[in-house]
């Protein structure tokens, strides 16, 4: 018999969960599974699933296949209509070492085939399973899980449940402990991360948490932050953003759109003059600052004026690093009953984002030409720089290590040292 093989889709979040089950399976003895952890985000996320679960019983058509993850909480009928599934396990129970005894060998065929409960009555998260995952460079640290907005496009909530913050004091130990085994760079990591603190006792924001880990983990090189929601930033994280050199100059928004009635729309909590207010201050406090951002394409009602204010933000804000969605709609979200697009404009509006990213991509990869940087080693020729750019090398260095390098050029995306 077999350890358990995972499929892993959508989110670094996802990604570190998997980390978490494998000890958890391991220690429980599951043998010969195939897990799928799944992503919800959009219907291409879930459809991949699907097709990612006909294969694995094509190629195994005797091992159990476990479904978990966002699309299994908010599909789970979806997935247990599939004949090639064994099981079904919500985001809440998979993290839960109960359900992992249950699906060893001698019992899984005495388990109900659903294991969702509901996420909504979560409370806490499951943090304390695993100290982080990644390569030897980088590891990934969850201090957040869940989320209390519902933008009208987003089923997320409705997978991961409401917000819920891991302890200031626990956070703190697990990175030293991380440090302590190696790590240079830590990651903070969660489905709304500015929301951190909220749920906790004097409610701390994500600015205090980033100071209190810089203070307490002196041996920490680079601490970096995730995806973030602008308008939530609080004045403590932006004091850290202009003090604090070990907090990485990129952060990554979640912008979703540059028009305001869009965004109304959208019921996010900014609006477009917000979004550029923002870039131009933490650039202001930070000059090397980079910036990635999440934009859908195609929103419900969109315009093509409408969309020219998501394509002019790319400049407006000085955005690098895109994350392009076409408008998926998911059921039961209200945007799924908005009044949709013709499917190619959605796409075409997309590529027109991908192709503005690339441009902005190239530019700022052009301006890193000459100068010197401290570049993290992922492997033995492939680094990144603080703004995260990849950095190949002619020659071998040491992974996991930091290298001063001056930048030669850049091909193809990357730049050459």
């Amino acid at each position: 018999m077999t350890a358990p093989r995972f499929t892993t889709l959508g989110c670094r979040l996802n990604a570190y969960e998997t980390e978490a089950m494998k000890a958890l399976a391991e220690n429980a003895g599951v043998r010969d599974a195939l897990v799928v952890n799944t992503c919800a985000v959009t219907a291409e996320a879930v459809r991949k699933a699907r097709q990612d679960i006909r294969r694995l019983r094509r190629d195994n058509p005797d091992a159990p296949i476990i479904v978990t993850g966002c699309a299994a909480q908010t599909e789970p009928d979806t997935f247990a209509a599939m004949p090639e599934v064994t099981r079904v396990i919500g985001n809440s129970e998979k993290m839960k070492p109960a359900t992992w005894a249950s699906l060893t060998p001698d019992l899984i065929g005495q388990t109900e085939r659903v294991m969702v409960d509901d996420i909504m009555s979560v409370r806490e998260t499951a943090s304390h399973l695993i100290d982080g995952f990644g390569t030897r460079a980088r590891a990934y640290v969850q201090v957040q899980n869940g989320c209390d907005h519902r933008c009208t496009f987003c089923i997320i909530p409705y997978g991961r449940g409401n917000s819920r913050s891991v302890p200031a004091g626990v956070v703190v130990e697990q990175i030293k402990r991380l440090v302590d085994e190696g790590y240079l760079e830590v990651v903070l990591t969660g489905v709304d991360l500015t929301s951190w603190g909220a749920d906790l006792p004097a409610q701390p924001r994500l600015g205090d948490l980033v100071r209190r880990i810089l203070r307490l983990v002196p041996d920490l090189a680079r601490l970096r932050i995730s995806s973030i929601d602008s308008i939530e930033a609080d004045p403590a994280l932006m004091e850290a953003i202009a003090s604090e050199s070990r907090l990485m100059p990129h952060l990554h928004l979640s912008l979703q759109a540059g028009d305001d009635m869009i965004l109304k729309r959208m019921k996010r909590r900014h609006l477009r003059d917000d979004a550029i207010a923002f870039c131009q201050e933490a650039r202001r406090l930070r000059p090397d600052m980079a910036f990635g951002a999440d934009i859908i394409a195609g929103f419900p009602t969109e315009t093509d004026a409408m969309f020219e204010n998501s394509l002019k933000l790319v400049e407006d804000c000085g955005l690098t690093w895109l994350h392009v969605f076409p408008f998926s709609p998911r059921q039961g979200t209200p945007a799924a009953r908005m009044p949709q697009l013709n499917g190619a404009l959605v796409r075409a509006r997309a590529a027109q984002l991908r192709a503005a990213g690339d441009a902005a991509v190239a530019q700022h990869l052009a301006a890193q030409v000459e100068q010197v940087h401290p570049v993290l080693m992922e492997s033995t020729r492939m680094g990144r720089t603080p703004q995260f750019a990849e950095v190949v090398f002619g020659t071998d260095q040491p992974v996991g290590q930091i290298v001063q390098a001056r930048i030669a050029g850049y091909d193809g995306g990357q730049l050459s040292a």
